[in-house]
């Protein structure tokens, strides 16, 4: 099966030198990948800006920056994929006014207006073929199970993996990660705390369960 795997976070430039952006790290999007290689799958992986070597026997890397590259890295690539997870934490909001200098400082505050970016995985979930699989995150640091349930309906995906990323040994940053596997039709999955890679392991047994 040919896999689509974004990863990592993304920036949004405020200036020539400054960006907003999060906490990914891209490991659990990378750890998918090669996850997904390992067992046989084409394997394309669109990445934002991380320090991390991609995995060997990628069928394609793509780098991106801002979440526009990555909407359309990923819109051009995903009708012709079997499974999209879409691990990247994207950004929900980017500058309305980006200057290409350096803004300088000045006395008082300085107030940004942030525009809404678009949401990638409500286009794939709007745009989704019969058989595709389409699989989000719900990073969270409360209320996991309901955000991630209404994410999962509202976006039309057919899983969702919900992680808390208000603890320190998983989510974002940490080497080890635990996850909640909710699926469309009521199934869940706990995966408990371990290692990226085999967290990433687990996730592709239940998301693929008889690999080609």
């Amino acid at each position: 099966m040919r896999i689509l795997v974004t990863a990592g976070p993304t920036r949004e430039a405020v200036d020539a030198v400054r960006f907003l952006s999060n906490k990914s790290t891209g490991r659990m999007g990378y750890a998918l990948a090669k996850a997904a290689v390992e067992v046989g799958h084409d394997v394309i992986l669109v990445s934002g800006p991380v320090a991390l070597t991609p995995p060997d026997g990628l069928l394609e890397f793509v780098p991106v920056v801002s979440a526009a590259d990555m909407a359309e890295a990923v819109k051009s690539r995903a009708s012709g994929c079997g499974m999209i997870v879409m691990c990247a934490a994207v950004a929900d909001y980017t500058p309305a006014h980006p200057t290409d200098r350096k803004m300088k400082k000045a006395d008082g505050n300085l107030f940004l207006e942030l525009k809404r970016t678009e949401d990638i995985l409500k286009t794939l979930g709007q745009q989704k073929k019969p058989g595709q699989i389409l699989v989000g995150f719900a990073a969270e640091t409360d209320g996991l199970e309901q955000y991630a349930r209404a994410k999962l309906a509202a976006k039309n995906l057919d899983w969702i993996a919900a992680n808390d990323v208000s603890r320190p040994d998983r989510g974002f940053a940490a080497g080890t990660n635990a996850v909640t596997l909710f699926a469309a039709d009521g199934r869940r999955f706990d995966l408990p705390l371990q290692s990226k890679d085999a967290i990433a392991k687990e996730m592709l047994a239940v998301l693929l369960p008889s690999p080609r």
